[in-house]
């Protein structure tokens, strides 16, 4: 009411901006608020009678938001008389004008009361004939409206009626036409599925999609690729027929010069995998096996990340067992490959190798693994963060293969490097092994690793403890004792990592046995961790309190409050702050905990401070 005024104003400016400020607190409001518009419909239905341009656009704008807060009825009525002025204006040539009124229609198409029959006869002709054009898809804010109003459109008439006066222009010579095309038919099949597509239809849609799979000339491949994939995916069982037309278009697309054809082509073996599977195709796929098998000497690396990412997929699908060629030749041909320094190569490369160490790690000889436990330290060095995750996963695969000694002996000889990086992933990897082959194969050998007098090696061991706590967790307890007095050591140490590398541990170790009984054990590493709370290093003392947090968790607040009671009122200022700043964490994490711990005080004449539900009765 306050801004509904300004629609019948004399200025054209302010009749704009208060449709637009309409539309925008219809936005806000949706789906309520109907009735507060009552005002201004009036007003906004004789505007989009009058005016032409700008004006126009910012009215319909603000009838696109309102028609969704009403009721069925009403949207239908008002869809079906605000619709004759938006195929009118189908035609215009301004952009804005086209994007405001592709969000429109889009949100009348997703109302109630619109029915699919109306949508089908009055809107789409109109729709098709001057929206689906060639210049839509050179603007790519236009393109993207475009599609999601196609889409928003398919959910009310459903998939076949659009996807079948589209289909067509898969096989247009534009290619970001084509593109647009493939994208709105992606969307649209993850949306509704291919359930209501006749065979006719199927055909054609896989014909196009082939045609402009095989015509792309530019770098942006992933909406056909998606597309593709999509499609085929949800086809399913139906795609059986088209998979030898399929493979046969990939395979001679595999033996084309150009590098960007050959990686199109192993992408979309990646994508399909799935699907041969389904259709039982499984000789196919060991005949596509085999030839990616061949291309493993491909020069572009770009090109070989795609092809082994292409075998990732086949492998996934046919098993280990069946794979054609068999994994005992895979594998030696990927061992020189895990050298490639190109990040897409070694992280395909990596998975498969992990994939291959997890469920057919005995197809293969123990001396391979070893060789290729090698060749993965020096992966633990790359800057991506998913190649150094994926090494790291795989070291606990093979160790569960061929036994944690050999991989363990490889691991730890790599504490003794210089560089942090590495050795800060041999740590992680060190406590993989440990959680996928029992912690106690690997705790005696850190543990006598400690007993080197170098700093980096025993760093690297206490944080192997660190990471292995860490994972796994409640089975901490069998291990608490053993691993106590190496910690106690750790902590009393001059150097400030390794007190800080042992608080953490505590923190890991602590709150994986809380519950379960070890809290004598935790009271006494508790003791050597307290003595560090005035460091002045930000990551030790950060470490100190982490510790203490844990041993809160384990032990309950009471205990660290009896620690703290001591320094809470100390004389000099800089012990009572850490005290208090201890003191206010544990208030906030466990102030229902405290409660009993508080000392007993006397009533008086006001107050009665007796907590009578904490007394026992006996």
């Amino acid at each position: 009411e306050c801004v509904g005024h300004g629609l019948v104003d004399e200025q054209q400016k302010v009749r704009t901006i208060t449709a637009l400020s309409l539309a925008s607190l219809a936005e806000a409001a949706h789906p309520y608020g109907i009735e507060s518009f009552d005002s201004v419909i009036r007003p906004l239905w004789k505007g989009i009678r009058q005016h032409r341009g700008k004006g126009l656009a910012a009215f319909l704008k603000a009838i696109g938001y309102i028609i969704p807060l009403m009721d069925a009825n009403c949207a239908n009525y008002y869809t079906r008389e605000a619709m004759v002025i938006l195929i009118r204006e189908f035609q215009s040539p301004d952009e804005e004008m086209k994007k405001i009124v592709l969000k429109v229609v889009k949100q009348c198409a997703a109302t109630d009361g619109v029915t699919p029959s109306y949508v089908q006869t009055h809107v789409l002709p109109d729709f098709f004939r001057h929206f689906w054009v060639r210049r839509m898809a050179l603007d790519r804010r236009n393109y993207k409206q475009l599609v999601e109003t196609t889409v928003e459109l398919a959910n009310s008439v459903g998939a076949a009626e659009i996807i079948g006066r589209v289909a067509d222009d898969l096989k247009d010579e534009s290619e970001p036409y084509r593109r647009m095309v493939m994208e709105a038919i992606d969307n649209i099949v993850q949306n509704l599925g291919v359930t209501d597509i006749n065979t006719e239809l199927e055909e054609k849609l896989i014909d196009g999609m082939l045609y402009a799979f095989q015509e792309q000339t530019s770098d942006d491949t992933t909406a056909l690729l998606n597309g593709f994939g999509v499609v085929v995916n949800a086809l399913g069982l139906r795609a059986n027929n088209y998979l030898p037309q399929i493979c046969g278009t990939i395979k001679w697309r595999l033996n084309n010069k150009p590098a960007k054809v050959r990686m199109q082509a192993a992408d979309l073996i990646g994508r399909i995998a799935v699907v041969m599977k389904t259709c039982d195709q499984e000789q196919l796929m060991g005949h596509m096996g085999v030839v990616l098998y061949e291309y493993l000497g491909e020069e572009y690396p770009e090109v070989l990340g795609s092809i082994l990412g292409a075998l990732k997929a086949i492998v996934n699908v046919i098993g280990m067992t069946k794979m054609t060629p068999p994994i005992k030749d895979l594998l030696p041909r990927l061992t020189p490959i895990l050298k490639n320094r190109h990040e897409k190569v070694q992280e395909n490369c990596i998975d498969l190798v992990g994939r291959i160490a997890d469920r057919g790690a005995e197809l293969v000889s123990a001396r391979e693994w070893m060789r290729i436990c090698f060749e993965l330290l020096e992966m633990l060095k790359a800057h991506k963060k998913g190649i150094r995750r994926a090494a790291v996963n795989t070291f606990g695969y093979i160790a569960k293969a061929i036994g944690p000694q050999d991989v363990l002996h490889t691991l730890l000889n790599n504490l003794k490097v210089q560089e942090r990086q590495n050795r800060v992933c041999t740590t992680v990897a060190i406590a993989i092994v440990a959680e996928t082959c029992s912690p106690y194969t690997v705790i005696p050998a850190l543990m006598n690793e400690y007993r080197v007098p170098e700093m980096n090696v025993q760093n690297g061991v206490l944080k192997a403890f660190s990471f292995m706590f860490e994972y796994i967790g409640e089975m901490g307890k069998d291990y608490i004792y053993a691993v106590t007095p190496l910690l106690q050591d750790a902590l009393m140490d001059r150097d400030l990592v390794h007190r800080q590398t042992a608080a953490t541990t505590v923190k890991h170790l602590a709150l994986g046995v809380a519950g379960l009984g070890c809290e004598d054990a935790v009271i006494h590493l508790l003791n050597f961790v307290w003595p560090n709370i005035f460091e002045t290093s930000p990551h030790v003392i950060g470490a100190v309190f982490d510790a203490i947090e844990g041993c809160r968790v384990a032990l309950g607040a009471h205990v660290i409050l009896q620690f703290c009671l001591q320094g809470l009122f100390h004389p000099a200022r800089r012990v009572r702050e850490v005290y208090w700043k201890i003191y206010n964490s544990l208030y906030m994490y466990s102030q229902d905990a405290l409660t009993p711990a508080y000392p007993v005080i006397e009533d008086d004449a006001a107050n009665s401070f007796g907590r009578t539900y904490l007394d026992l009765t006996i």
